[in-house]
C-alpha cells in the first residue's frame, strides 16, 4: 500500500492535501515527509503543568496549522481543539483530548517515516 493509501486509511484528507499543493504528488508526499521533523521539536507533554500556558499554545497552534496544511485531519482537530481548550482556561480538557491525540499522531509520524 502506498503513502497516500495508508495516510486516507487513518482519516488523512488526501484530496485536499493534494488541491493544495496543485495536484502535485511528488511535492505533497515530500511536504509530508517533513512533517515528523518539524514535530520533533514541538512535542507538548503530557503532564504540562504551571498557569502560563502561552508556550504550549504557540507551540500546538504550529501543529495545527502545519496539519492543515497538509491536510492530516485527525492531528489538526486534535490540535485545534487543545488551542482553543487552553485559550479558555480548561487545561485538563486539553490536556484528555491531547493523551487521546498521541496515538493517532504517532500512527501518522510513524506511516510517513515508514514511506520515508
Amino acid at each position: 500500500m502506498s503513502l497516500l493509501e495508508e495516510l486516507k486509511d487513518k482519516g488523512v484528507d488526501i484530496e485536499e492535501g493534494l488541491h493544495r499543493m496543485m495536484n502535485n504528488v511528488s511535492l505533497y508526499e515530500r511536504m509530508l515527509r517533513s512533517f515528523p521533523k518539524m514535530m520533533k521539536g514541538l512535542e507538548i507533554p503530557v503532564d504540562f503543568d504551571g498557569t502560563d500556558y502561552a508556550e504550549i499554545i504557540e507551540k500546538a497552534h504550529s501543529v495545527k496549522g502545519a496539519a492543515g496544511n497538509l491536510s492530516l485531519t485527525p492531528v489538526y482537530k486534535g490540535y485545534t481543539e487543545i488551542v482553543d481548550l487552553l485559550r479558555k482556561g480548561q487545561p485538563e480538557q486539553a490536556r484528555e483530548v491531547l493523551v487521546k491525540l498521541l496515538p493517532v499522531q504517532k500512527e501518522i509520524i510513524d506511516c510517513i517515516e515508514k514511506h520515508s
